[in-house]
């Protein structure tokens, strides 16, 4: 069934119209980013019991991935340097071992589905598959060139949550470590380099089979510009997943017991 060219088969003035109407109700940037975050906090609702528990239990586990908003450290958790080992089996648990990088994969790939982009790939199951498998190569090659650049300079890859109570004090916290990271030290910080680099080059790469005639740059540019509000949205939702998740338990509890 097409997704982004149901009316092909009617007259040209027809198809104008009809594309006319698509463009004014096809999503903005700011939609996609409220319909990520509503989709992201529904899913906290289903977020692991026994996880939560064992994070409890291990307080100083160092290598702690959530599939929702990856590599975190623990609130109150002393971040310890990674060995190189430590930064192996977390790129491997956010590249294969849990969910997070596929739903990423599905949601952008839908979104080029319904943009019908690139256009030179059908609308139809095979052109979703292309959209689909460029997308997974394109997340996957960007994990592993951050991990590679923030291994060979030392840099810290997780999140940590912060030490603060205040919402407004946590929120700009982890909007401000979507620029900034730590050193080998912990103590130090950093530009925050790795992701835009990673993102930028896995563009590069996976846009030479897509049709058309995308720049190198155009991919690039797009692609760092993506992960300022993918990355910092991703911090927010590893900030506050605890609390959501104990509101939506206590709710759910308060209407069972009703």
């Amino acid at each position: 069934m097409s997704l982004t060219k149901p009316f092909r088969d009617h007259s040209p003035r027809y198809e104008r119209n009809a594309r006319k109407m698509y463009k004014w109700f096809s999503p903005s940037p700011w939609i996609e980013i409220l319909l990520f975050a509503f989709f992201a906090s529904g899913c906290l609702a289903q977020v692991d019991t026994n996880s939560q528990q064992a994070e409890s239990a291990k307080p100083q586990n160092q290598l702690a991935v959530n599939w929702l908003y990856g590599a975190y450290i623990p609130r109150g958790v002393t971040i310890e340097p990674l060995t190189a080992y430590q930064r192996y089996r977390l790129f491997v648990r956010q590249s294969f071992t849990t969910p997070g990088i596929y739903i990423k994969t599905a949601f952008f790939s839908l979104h080029d589905q319904v943009e019908d982009s690139p256009s030179g790939w059908n609308d139809d199951f095979v052109g979703f598959a292309e959209r689909a498998g460029t997308r997974q190569t394109q997340f996957l090659l960007q994990n592993s060139f951050t991990s590679l650049g923030d291994g060979l300079t030392g840099w810290e890859p997780r999140y940590d949550r912060c030490n603060c109570d205040k919402f407004w004090a946590r929120s700009r916290h982890a909007i401000a470590r979507n620029f900034v990271t730590y050193d080998q030290s912990e103590k130090h910080l950093r530009p925050q380099l790795m992701p835009y680099v990673g993102s930028c080059g896995a563009a590069s790469i996976t846009v030479t089979w897509q049709p058309g005639d995308s720049s190198y740059l155009s991919k690039c540019y797009k692609s760092a510009l993506t992960q300022i509000w993918v990355g910092s949205l991703t911090n927010l939702l590893g900030e506050f997943a605890p609390d959501i998740t104990r509101k939506l338990k206590r709710r759910k509890g308060s209407t069972q017991l009703r």
